[in-house]
């Protein structure tokens, strides 16, 4: 892929001039990103894929899905792994497939790997908590170019806790159809000739493994400070073989 990264910054008291266009400045509560490792050949996969479904129904705008095809049950043939998937896998602590993380935080224990079982109970935790800074997202995709731009804006309403927070921008295609083990335990998502529909399924990290950083100029980020990103990718028709449909991607 062709990127090109644009940056933006800019610090702005909360009743000062305001620089954001359609990134909320209301405080609210975190929401939910659910990274679920998973694989074709996983016989309990679809169960988890079932599971965080459950999970976003009952908390509309609440919850992200990103669906990671990663490991020893994810298959070559088609290949729906991405060139991150190990990278992120290594930094869980994960031991057994499927294996979620709910962002990247440690709730017992020393690592973020969750089993399917406790992700109700610890994205709860996490919606009723208060967030410091709100986060959208707006995207344009040239369907002639395949020219895809991405305008990211973080507005801070309360102060942050360090001098530097990491923006995660990824790429997600639903309604893949294909291959996949144990889809008996999640029938919803089964096709009427027997294949399985992938939902929410990682393609591209836009900002990497890490994300791009967003800095205080001095101390933790203040309160009322406005960050804006723009991201310019050109999109391939496919990756490892597996067509990339404009019309079924997600940031």
């Amino acid at each position: 892929m062709k990127r090109i990264i644009l940056s933006f910054i800019g610090a702005f008291l909360a009743f000062g001039a305001m620089a954001q266009t359609f990134v909320s400045t209301t405080p609210a509560n975190k929401n939910v990103v659910l990274e679920e490792y998973t694989g074709t050949n996983c016989t309990y996969c679809p169960d988890g894929h079932r599971l965080a479904n459950e999970l976003a129904a009952a908390n509309p705008g609440r919850v992200v899905l990103i669906n990671i095809h990663q490991g020893s049950f994810a298959g070559n043939n088609p290949n729906y792994k991405t060139v991150w998937g190990d990278a992120l896998a290594n930094q869980t602590g994960l031991q057994g497939y499927p294996s979620g993380t709910i962002n990247r935080r440690v709730f017992t224990g020393t690592v973020t790997a969750l089993d399917r079982g406790s992700w109700a109970t610890d994205g709860a935790i996490v919606m009723n908590e208060s967030s410091f800074v709100n986060v959208a997202a707006r995207t344009q995709i040239d369907a002639a170019t395949r020219v895809m731009t991405v305008t990211v804006e973080a507005y801070y309403t309360g102060d942050a806790d360090a001098s530097t927070n990491m923006l995660n921008v990824a790429l997600i295609q639903n309604d893949v159809v294909g291959p996949q083990v144990g889809m008996d335990k999640n029938p919803s998502q089964v096709t009427s000739d027997g294949q399985y529909i992938h939902m929410h399924m990682l393609r591209d990290l836009i900002t990497g493994q890490w994300g791009d950083s967003l800095n205080s100029a001095s101390g933790n980020i203040p309160a009322g400070t406005f960050f804006t990103r723009t991201y310019i990718d050109t999109l391939p028709a496919a990756i490892n073989n597996v067509p990339l449909e404009l019309g079924n991607l997600e940031i």
